[in-house]
């Protein structure tokens, strides 16, 4: 032991005198209590042989200041170090005795002037707290070297407060975005139980959620806790199902955290770490190595002071009785006599390792701070009221490193990124890996974050997920009880693509692939002629064409024979020549719509069943004056010549002027049909006017009516060859196919409607065909002897 919370550590007088508190031992003893009895003083134990160095950097920098010739010149700088033992009691009386100046208080009376100008200290957050609250009545400022708790930042609280290390309210931000550039949304943490952990846990948990990380448990310890409850931690720790565990441990807790965690052989966790203890050089051991290899963790720059490593090895007698575990005083039994001759050259501890300067430079700069902030002070010649001279100051060190503080008396947050890895020797050594910078935007700050983070290679990087990320086609649905991250995976809708969180549709004229992680344009689907169907249909349409011109031909060959001649070869050529457009007209249905296919297609349509339907009203009415006649016989084939002529152009003109009439107010146009069938896009043509439409097709229909009507009735006139009879029996067909089109035209999908349409112009056609001319080419071409004069007049019996 080397002293007593109640009594200064290291002292020299001066003009100036700097305090100092630091946990220079880690373990304090708890004496009983009594209300008879003068409480038994509190002894401190377990020497931290950092924090040591701690105040051994203190009393560097102010010797340098004391050699300086430009810095307080004429002016000594003295200092008085209390030892706060890592706890809130002996830094209340550490924190008394730096005002007061006095070793036990409670004997004697204040002193009016506080024997300290400013204190540089503590190392926790807690104590630093505690300590403020006291000063801060005595406006006495405070400056931390590793106070990190974000809390310290309110001026309102704490106006007379400094640091030189960066508050955890960036260092917590920084964690969960580490977290969340692994892929780790499923976390562990463990926290110490104090000011430090509770507010910088709260801090990454709130960022965490922000970064979609979730946080499994979060357990608390503290130094003073019984083993059990260490144990149980540790075990709680062990049956959770993340991989990675985030540790806002102060030291003394991480201490016996790794303790504990060795006993149960806690391993294969993927530890995150504050800087608390992320650089501690006595936990980077074999002893700790098989837990701690591979662990990350943000912590300040380190640095390098000039001197500092020979000023250490110039030490007191008792610390080197302490580090050689030797005595100097002869004949104590179990005591190593100390020969004089060991070498602290040869011990390698964390007193005597400045390979990582980090906190130690915080210490360094925070007596430099102090020493700027009392010469502008005396230079200036004003009263005393140092807190302002201090949240001014504004220099660079010799190494080239500025000092400043922001309005809440913070530093810049800058961090390195450290990874514990294993040199050649095996030995655990920490890499810097990363940078973190709050000062620069966030686009910059994230590009740096990354750009020096693609170095580091985790070779065995863990998989800390509560569920995996759902694969293509699936989106994740929350379960009940369970945070965000814990989710079940629910396959896409058809036309509906995932981003592992949500399923989201896709555009009107795309579709999902057949794992739905992608949209694709949707098919394009109408009649072609590329395919069966359209081929087919194609094929008839041409065959029925080339039967009536070969036919017309077979006509033309008989002209002059009394069949061709019956039959009124000029209505008959007619005829044939408009069956011939209307299987033709089949074809302009086939192919991908555009807007003039569209127009022609119905008009085309129209326009040729018109004058076919025209020629065979014609023709029925014909017959019928034929017979019915009762004017001398060369009257009647000049009266039916004009009738014929005239009656064919005015029905036609009269169709042809409804589809005029449709083509100016709503002709039909291409459109694209996405309704129907949601996974293609059928290519079709709008009618534009449905009353057009139906007008055409009705138009056509009352024309085939009148000449059922006629037909059937001049269907028993005497005469062998009666053209009335195959009328009436091709309007059957004609109407039957028509009347049969309307419901399948309507219920039909996609190109199906288009082939429906086809079908019924195509089998009302060769129905027309086949009934009026096919009887015809039989005699004509099987039976010439039937084609005479006297056959064509004879009577029936």
């Amino acid at each position: 032991m080397l002293g007593s919370p109640e009594v200064p550590l290291l002292t020299k007088k001066g003009d100036i005198t700097i305090g100092g508190a630091f946990s220079i031992h880690s373990q304090i003893s708890k004496p009983p209590f009594s209300l008879t009895h003068t409480p038994e003083p509190l002894t401190c134990s377990r020497i931290n042989l950092r924090e040591f160095r701690f105040a051994k950097t203190m009393i560097f920098a102010i010797e340098e200041i004391n050699n300086s010739s430009t810095l307080l010149p004429n002016i000594s700088v003295g200092y008085k170090i209390f030892d706060s033992c890592g706890s809130t009691l002996p830094s209340t009386r550490a924190v008394m005795g730096l005002i007061n100046g006095q070793e036990r208080t409670a004997e004697k009376t204040c002193s009016s002037h506080s024997s300290v100008h400013v204190i540089i200290g503590a190392s926790e957050s807690s104590s630093t707290i505690v300590m403020l609250q006291i000063c801060g009545t005595f406006q006495i400022p405070v400056i931390s070297h590793f106070a990190t708790c974000a809390c310290l930042s309110n001026r309102k609280d704490y106006p007379s407060f400094f640091r030189t290390i960066p508050s955890d309210y960036y260092q917590s931000r920084a964690l969960a975005k580490l977290v969340k550039y692994f892929g780790w949304t499923w976390v562990g943490a463990v926290r110490s139980d104090n000011d430090y952990g509770n507010n910088g846990m709260a801090t990454f948990i709130t960022a965490a959620s922000q970064e979609g990380v979730c946080v499994e448990y979060s357990e608390a310890i503290s130094r003073t806790d019984s083993s059990e409850e260490v144990a149980r931690v540790i075990e709680v720790i062990r049956s959770g199902s993340a991989r990675v565990l985030i540790a806002f441990l102060a030291q003394g807790e991480m201490d016996i955290l790794l303790e504990e965690a060795l006993k149960q052989n806690l391993t294969g966790l993927q530890w995150v770490g504050s800087e608390s203890w992320i650089t501690a050089s006595h936990l980077a051991t074999k002893r700790y190595s098989g837990i701690l290899t591979g662990s990350l963790g943000f912590t300040i720059r380190k640095a390098k002071i000039a001197g500092l490593r020979e000023f250490l090895l110039q030490v007191n007698p008792k610390f080197w009785e302490t580090v050689f575990g030797c005595s100097f005083q002869s004949r104590l039994p179990g005591q190593i006599q100390c020969s004089g001759s060991e070498k602290l050259e040869d011990i390698n501890n964390p007193f005597t390792d400045v390979s990582q300067l980090r906190i130690s430079n915080n210490v360094y700069k925070a007596v430099y701070a102090v020493a700027h902030a009392m010469h502008n002070l005396l230079n200036c010649g004003q009263s005393p009221k140092i807190v302002k001279h201090l949240q001014d100051v504004n220099f660079t060190l010799q190494s080239g490193e500025r000092v400043y503080f922001d309005e809440n008396g913070d530093p810049s947050a800058t961090y390195e990124l450290v990874n514990w890895q294993k040199n050649q020797a095996g030995d655990i050594i920490f890499v810097a890996v990363g940078s973190y910078d709050a000062s620069l935007p966030n686009e910059s700050r994230e590009y740096l974050f990354k750009t020096y983070f693609a170095v580091v290679v985790l070779l065995q990087k863990p998989l800390s997920v509560c569920s995996e990320s759902c694969p293509p086609g699936f989106r994740q649905a929350a379960i009940k009880g369970k945070p965000i991250c814990c989710f079940s995976c629910i396959a896409c809708a058809a036309g509906e693509i995932s981003n592992s969180a949500v399923c989201l549709p896709c555009p009107l004229e795309c579709w999902s692939n057949e794992d739905r992680s992608h949209c694709v344009p949707k098919v394009i689907e109408f009649l072609s002629f590329g395919e069966t169907m359209g081929g087919l249909l194609a094929a008839f349409s041409l065959f029925g064409a080339s039967l009536t011109l070969a036919v017309s031909c077979v006509f033309f060959r008989f002209r002059h024979t009394p069949l061709v001649k019956a039959s009124n070869s000029e209505l008959s050529f007619l005829l044939l020549f408009s069956l011939t457009l209307c299987f033709l007209c089949s074809l302009t249905f086939i192919g991908q719509p555009t807007e003039w296919s569209c127009m022609l297609r119905h008009t085309a349509f129209g326009a040729s069943f018109a004058l076919c339907m025209s020629c065979i009203l014609a023709k029925t009415i014909t017959v019928v004056i034929a017979f019915k006649a009762t004017r001398p016989a060369k009257t009647v084939p000049q009266c039916s010549a004009a009738l014929q002529r005239t009656s064919v152009l005015s029905c036609t003109l009269l169709q042809l002027l409804i589809c005029v009439l449709w083509l100016i107010f709503a002709p039909p146009f291409p459109y694209k049909n996405t309704v129907h069938a949601t996974e293609k896009i059928i290519l079709e043509c709008n009618l534009g006017s449905p009353l057009g439409f139906w007008a055409v097709l009705g138009y056509i229909g009352l024309l085939s009516l009148l000449c059922f009507i006629l037909a059937f009735l001049s269907r028993k006139l005497p005469d062998n060859f009666n053209e009335a009879k195959f009328i009436t029996f091709s309007m059957l067909i004609f109407c039957a196919v028509w009347v049969t089109f309307i419901p399948a035209y309507v219920s039909s999908p996609g190109k199906f409607t288009v082939a429906v349409e086809i079908f019924a112009i195509l089998a009302s056609s060769f129905g027309l065909f086949f009934s009026i001319f096919a009887p015809k080419c039989y005699i004509l071409l099987v039976k010439p002897e039937r084609n005479t004069k006297r056959h064509m007049m004879g009577r029936n019996h």
